[in-house]
C-alpha cells in the first residue's frame, strides 16, 4: 500500500480549533480524485458547518466520522505553553508553527509540570505549535506524529474510492472536548435519516490489543455503545474473514461520545488500528492493521 497520502496528511498544521488547512486539503483532494471513484460524492460544507465538511454518496444508511484536528500547544506568556488536548510533553521535542514574524522551529521544555518553549525570540501569544513531522515508513510499520487521527482520515478517503452509499463526516475539536459532531449528526439524521455511525479513529496498543493482530473493534471505552449494534458489526467481521481484535477499555473517548449525548438516536462503534507511543511525535502503527481497518470499513459500509 502506498502511504504517500498519509505522510502528507501528517504534515498538515491542524490543531484543535484551527482545522481549516486540513479542510482545504480534503476539499482539493476530493476535487482532484473523485472523478475516479465509484460514486462522485456531494460535497457539503459552509458557514453552518464551520470548518467541518461531509461527503454524501448515493443513498446513505451509515456515516463514517473522522476528526481532522490534532493535539498541540498554544503559546501563553513568558515563554509558557498551554496544552491543546493531551499531548505527551517531554523536554527536547521539536515544535513548529508560524506567527506574524515568520516560521518557527523551537524546542519544548518541561519543568515540574510546566511547559515552555526555547526559541531565539519571543513567539506571539496565541500561536499554535505542533510536533515536527518525521514520517517513517518501514517494512511493517508507519511511525509519525499525528497518526491520530490522520490515519482515520486516510482510512475514510481510501473507503471513499469504492463507496456507493454512505456519508463521510470530517469533524473538528475532538482532541479538545468536541463540539462539531452534534450539528453534523443533526444534518444527516434530519435530511437523510442516517442514525448509525462508525468512528474512524486510532486506539491504543495495550496488553490485550496488539500490533499486527488486526483492526480493533471497541466494545466500550469511557462510553458504552449499544450492544446490539456492536454485535452486528462483530458478526459481519466474522463472516468477512478480516483480522480484528476486541477492545474493552474504561477510559478514552471519541466522536462517539458526542453522538451518544446528542438528541438523535445514533448507534455507533469505534473501529480503528491500534498505535503505540500515543500522542507523541513517535506514534507507531502496524501496516497489517491499517489494511484490515480499510477492508473492514469497506465491508461494513456495504452491509450495514
Amino acid at each position: 500500500m502506498d502511504f504517500h497520502l498519509l505522510k502528507t496528511l501528517c504534515q498538515i498544521h491542524a490543531p484543535s480549533g484551527n482545522e481549516v488547512a486540513m479542510k482545504e486539503f480534503i476539499l482539493d483532494y476530493v476535487e482532484a480524485n473523485a472523478s475516479k471513484w465509484t460514486v462522485k460524492p456531494e460535497v457539503i460544507h459552509g458557514d453552518e458547518f464551520q470548518d467541518c465538511l461531509m461527503l454524501k454518496f448515493g443513498t446513505p444508511r451509515t456515516a463514517i466520522f473522522a476528526h481532522m484536528d490534532s493535539i498541540g500547544f498554544t503559546v501563553r506568556y513568558n515563554d509558557q505553553l498551554v496544552a491543546i488536548g493531551g499531548p505527551k510533553a517531554e523536554s527536547g521535542y521539536t515544535l513548529v508553527g508560524h506567527d506574524r514574524l515568520g516560521p518557527i522551529e523551537c524546542t519544548l521544555l518541561e519543568d515540574d509540570g510546566q511547559l515552555f518553549y526555547k526559541f531565539p525570540r519571543g513567539i506571539a501569544r496565541g500561536t499554535e505549535l505542533v510536533f515536527k513531522s518525521d514520517f517513517r515508513d518501514t517494512k511493517d510499520y508507519v511511525q509519525s506524529c499525528y497518526l491520530d487521527n490522520r490515519l482515520g482520515i486516510f482510512n475514510a478517503l481510501k473507503v471513499a474510492e469504492t463507496l456507493e452509499n454512505g456519508v463521510i463526516a470530517f469533524s473538528c475539536w475532538e482532541e479538545h472536548g468536541g463540539g462539531g459532531v452534534p450539528y453534523l449528526a443533526k444534518h444527516m439524521y434530519e435530511n437523510w435519516g442516517v442514525k448509525q455511525a462508525l468512528i474512524s479513529d486510532i486506539t491504543w496498543v495495550t496488553e490485550g490489543v496488539l500490533h499486527g493482530e488486526g483492526v480493533a473493534i471497541s466494545m466500550r471505552d469511557r462510553n458504552i455503545p449499544r450492544r446490539s449494534f456492536v454485535e452486528k458489526i462483530i458478526e459481519i467481521a466474522d463472516k468477512s474473514g478480516i483480522d480484528y481484535q476486541i477492545e474493552v477499555e474504561g477510559a478514552g473517548s471519541s466522536d462517539g461520545r458526542e453522538l451518544q449525548l446528542s438528541p438523535y438516536p445514533f448507534d455507533w462503534c469505534f473501529i480503528g488500528a491500534p498505535e503505540d507511543h500515543v500522542h507523541s511525535p513517535d506514534e507507531k502503527v502496524h501496516k497489517h492493521d491499517i489494511v484490515c481497518m480499510i477492508a473492514l470499513y469497506q465491508e461494513l459500509m456495504k452491509t450495514l
